[in-house]
């Protein structure tokens, strides 16, 4: 079978937007320090793969259609529970009996349950904020678009971006790590988190519209008209 344009095009952008979710799931446990002002704000490293994400999902918004992307979003959601699964299963397996002893050379299982098995709070939160902003980001997205119509992309691409990823940050953090560290931390967190964010969605605003051009001009695909949006469809039939 012979893809056309917009089926490959929406394969390339779904497999990206996979990619950077599991990564940024599987990172997410470590914490690093934003030099501020002369401070050190904490930060997840789950944060930098993501903004691959809303790029991306404002992208499938404007050629595909809702319908579509919240498609997208529940197989994101699933494929990241399928993970979670994979990794307990590979957690209760048995280890090489000289992985034990003293002179083992390779992974120490301490290492990688720590790393896998010991982000599972984190992992959880992830999934939870991730459906959550997801789904809000979709129905901003289209909530603008209806009222601006096709202008102003910027608008409806940053907008739907500010809102949800703020929801998305308060819930991974809360619940990812609000047990384990002091909640001024946990608050420093969102704020150090959210900024990013927020200054990363306006810092890609140019690479959105020049994505639209060139999905425009090197594949010829128009971007779903407005009262199609609630039913895309990825074949454009």
């Amino acid at each position: 079978m012979k893809l056309d344009a917009r089926m490959t095009l929406f394969m390339t952008l779904v497999g990206v937007f996979l990619t950077s979710l599991l990564l940024g799931n599987l990172i997410a446990g470590k914490l690093i320090g934003l030099p501020v002002g002369g401070a050190e704000l904490a930060m997840s490293v789950g944060g930098i793969p993501f903004p691959l994400t809303f790029v991306l999902t404002d992208i499938l918004n404007e050629f595909y259609g809702k319908r579509v992307v919240r498609r997208v979003t529940f197989l994101g959601f699933a494929m990241t529970g399928m993970a979670f699964v994979l990794i307990y299963v590979a957690a209760m397996l048995p280890w090489l009996s000289d992985a034990e002893g003293p002179g083992w050379k390779g992974l120490p299982p301490t290492a990688w349950n720590s790393v896998f098995t010991g982000a599972t709070q984190i992992q959880i939160a992830s999934m939870i904020a991730y459906l959550t902003g997801q789904l809000l980001d979709i129905s901003i997205f289209f909530a603008i678009k209806r009222w601006t119509g096709d202008r102003l992309l910027w608008l409806r691409a940053t907008g739907s971006t500010a809102i949800s990823q703020l929801i998305d940050t308060i819930l991974v953090t809360v619940i990812g790590f609000g047990g384990a560290l002091s909640s001024d931390t946990v608050v420093e967190m969102i704020g150090t988190g959210y900024l990013v964010k927020l200054v990363v969605a306006i810092a890609m605003t140019p690479l959105i519209y020049a994505l639209h051009a060139l999905i425009e001009r090197q594949w010829g695909l128009q971007p779903v008209k407005l009262s199609e949006a609630d039913g895309g469809d990825v074949s454009g039939s």
